[in-house]
């Protein structure tokens, strides 16, 4: 999956069209996303020590990985995400729409370098 934790996103289909946020979490086995902000549910608490008031609370769920899109740094608007080798072999990942680049991903290697 090419989204990590930290990106931002923003939501393309279902109840919270339109919402961005912040991954909080990555489930790469079932292709779930935790977004801050996203798929809120909420959570009866009873009263207790430590939340003596007791009653509900806002809590995320997770949410499909295909219902999102990265933003892409440069323009702020969603955008599919490619990987790239740069000149000295670095792998990165890069937004399509500007080029802009998401990050390193590993570290150079000397067979993909530019000769």
């Amino acid at each position: 999956m090419k989204i990590h934790n930290g990106d931002t996103v923003t939501v393309i289909s279902g109840k919270d069209k339109s919402v961005t946020g912040k991954v909080i979490s990555v489930d790469h086995k079932n292709q779930m996303l935790v977004v801050e902000g996203v798929n809120l549910a909420y959570k009866h608490v009873k009263p207790s020590q430590k939340n003596p008031q007791g009653g509900r609370l806002h809590k995320e769920t997770p949410i499909r990985a295909s219902k999102v899109m990265v933003v892409c740094p440069k323009t702020n608007k969603p955008t599919r995400i490619g990987y790239r080798y740069l000149d000295d072999g670095t792998k990165e990942r890069f937004a399509r729409v500007s080029g802009a680049s998401l990050g390193e991903i590993s570290p150079a290697k000397a067979s993909y370098a530019k000769k």
